[in-house]
């Protein structure tokens, strides 16, 4: 991003989102000459920014973290062949409107399409957005919750978007309720960025609502940039833990923000320090438009693979790749173990390797 800029002090930053390229150039994110480009992206993919996150930003540093994960850019047009408008199949795994089933135990339960912020890199880019429909309607989320309690296999409901948690506490409520009448179903999990992204929305109302719940409740913050993790989105976070709502974590291994391993590192040592247990980390999915924040898996293993050793097992996030057309996440990290025919060999975090045999003998 280059050009003049003319930044807003954060005190001078009212709090309504920034929507659209001219929002942009207004609160001196990017110049005025990088607008058209901007509101050409915005076409296709929605802008959309967050008060909190646009404080973070520096406009004096062009390859800045948090610009790079939220701000339009002219590579965004580029779209390559192999890229999907649906990457991780969701729609080849939806049984009905607003429900994903992919794995056995667990669905997906869409309530909204809407976030507080709009990641460049989203898997769900074409799907969320405020042109892409409201809430769930009553009649899909009646249909939702009598496919629920059908399928009696169902361990797990995960509420996602969209950001389930800017829906409103009314039917936050009557979601959290009618779940625990569901008796098979015993984890509630909340996939959300609004702690980072929006901190003030994480009250005690919302708070009390979650601890309503006959499941256990968990929620899952994405971020990926230790930056992210102000004083305000922890003590947002602080609220939901000290009412005994457990938080993992989940990131995405974005070039240009997060690939190096003193960043990872970083960030899942501030996870753990806010009581945030690291949980994946996504290889980046093959979202139109999105090519410039692709690693390859073998970038990924070597930076992940310098993650042991130098943090302890608190700090180790899952590395995983959601398979193209809705097969799912497997672990792609590296194998620190190889088999010989007669021994393993395990290679040690210094790179050392050790001979361990096949099989114990009396």
């Amino acid at each position: 991003m280059e050009g003049a800029r003319a930044p807003l002090p954060p005190e001078r930053l009212d709090d309504a989102p920034l929507r659209s390229a001219a929002d942009l150039v207004a609160a001196g994110l990017i110049a005025q000459e990088q607008s058209a480009v901007a509101a050409e992206v915005a076409r296709q993919f929605t802008i959309g920014l967050s008060r909190p996150l646009a404080a973070l930003i520096d406009p004096d540093d062009p390859d800045d973290p948090i610009a790079r994960q939220f701000l339009p850019d002219a590579a965004e047009l580029t779209v390559l062949p192999e890229e999907r408008g649906d990457p991780i199949g969701d729609a080849a795994r939806s049984p009905i409107e607003g429900l994903v089933h992919r794995y056995p135990d667990r669905v997906l339960l869409k309530l909204i399409h809407v976030c507080p912020v709009y990641c460049r890199f989203c898997f769900r880019r074409e799907m969320v957005g405020p042109g892409q429909g409201g809430p769930l309607s009553a009649e899909a989320l009646d249909a939702a919750f009598h496919y629920i309690a059908q399928h009696r296999e169902i361990f797990e409901v995960i509420l996602t978007g969209g950001d389930p948690l800017l829906v409103g506490p009314r039917r936050l409520a009557d979601v959290v309720a009618r779940l625990a009448a569901i008796e098979h179903v015993k984890i509630l999990r909340i996939h959300t960025r609004v702690p980072v992204a929006e901190p003030a929305l994480i009250t005690d109302a919302l708070v009390n609502i979650l601890r309503q719940a006959r499941q256990t409740v968990y929620v899952a913050l994405h971020a990926n940039h230790p930056r992210e993790l102000t004083t305000q989105a922890r003590a947002a976070c602080d609220r939901l833990i000290d009412a005994g709502i457990p938080m993992v974590s989940q990131s995405v291994l974005l070039r240009g923000v997060n690939d190096n391993v003193e960043t990872l590192a970083e960030l899942m040592r501030s996870f753990v320090a806010a009581r945030i247990k690291p949980y994946y980390l996504h290889h980046p999915d093959l979202a139109r438009g999105t090519s410039h924040f692709r690693l390859s898996i073998a970038e990924g293993r070597a930076l992940v693979q310098q993650l042991r050793g130098r943090l302890s097992g608190l700090c180790q996030p899952l590395y995983v790749l959601d398979i193209p057309g809705g097969f799912g996440k497997v672990p792609v990290g590296p194998s620190f173990v190889t088999n010989t025919g007669e021994a393993f060999q395990a290679e040690d975090f210094n790179g050392g390797f050790h001979t361990y045999p096949t099989a114990q003998t009396s």
